[in-house]
């Protein structure tokens, strides 16, 4: 599969370039700022298809541009480096300072989640396995940087990915639990007391979709159901009355 991906980007790029002015390919010197600006922004592994077509070049060069820049930074010895994971390429931080970024994000003004970070957790509690995309869906608000922030944290780790997307899942750690003084998770608390405007909601619903009640009739009579035959029923009714009245006159 990641195969055919390769070979799908190198002749899309191919044909791009040859179409637009039939200009060489370009070098590793000319994508590696760019491939550098691409993967700080990453929030997942990267593959190398992905990058090469993001930057206009084969999939070749996009892979030994990666190649000198993993060896570049082991040779300054930077704090951070790239690694290929997970079928893809992302930064992360050089393992060497991993009790200091843990102190930091661990202990003083980071000891504490913000408002976000803990209505995330929720989010990632009762609806996991759960993507990224998912979470903002429902909190209507980018959860990029809280999600880093509670991955550092050991709060949340990822759960493979999901089977019609791709994305990423993402679940609660045993050290969620652990903070929060459960044995699992179907000790979490249920949320329907906590929103009693939802069970009104549905009442009110429930109560202006209901039909409403048609009133008996009365059974139909002639008058009602035919006013022209009501008429003539008078009218005839009217006319005997008179005929019995000159009658009983002319016997007079």
């Amino acid at each position: 599969m990641t195969e055919k991906i390769t070979e799908l980007s190198d002749a899309v790029v191919g044909r791009a370039t040859t179409d637009a002015d039939n200009s060489e390919p370009k070098t590793v010197e000319q994508i590696t700022s760019a491939l550098e600006a691409l993967l700080l922004i990453a929030d997942e592994p990267m593959p190398e298809a992905e990058l090469a077509i993001a930057v206009d070049a084969p999939t070749s060069v996009v892979t030994d541009a990666l190649t000198e820049l993993v060896a570049f930074y082991d040779e300054t010895g930077r704090g951070f480096e790239l690694r290929q994971v997970g079928g893809g390429w992302r930064y992360y931080t050089r393992d060497e300072h991993a009790d200091l970024v843990g102190r930091y994000l661990l202990d003083g003004q980071q000891a504490k989640l913000s408002q976000a970070a803990l209505e995330t957790l929720a989010v990632v509690a009762y609806q996991q396995p759960i993507s990224r995309a998912r979470i903002s869906a429902v909190r209507g608000v980018n959860v990029d940087g809280v999600m880093r922030t509670l991955l550092a944290r050991g709060l949340v780790t990822e759960a493979g990915h999901d089977p019609e997307s791709g994305a990423m899942l993402f679940r609660t750690t045993g050290f969620f639990l652990e903070r929060m003084g459960l044995r699992s998770l179907d000790e979490l608390p249920a949320l329907a007391p906590h929103l009693p405007e939802v069970a009104e909601l549905e009442a009110e619903l429930s109560q202006l979709t209901r039909p409403e009640a048609v009133p008996d009739l009365p059974p139909e009579t002639p008058e009602l159901s035919d006013p022209t035959a009501a008429m003539s029923t008078t009218a005839a009714d009217r006319s005997a009355e008179h005929d019995h009245e000159e009658d009983e006159e002319h016997d007079g």
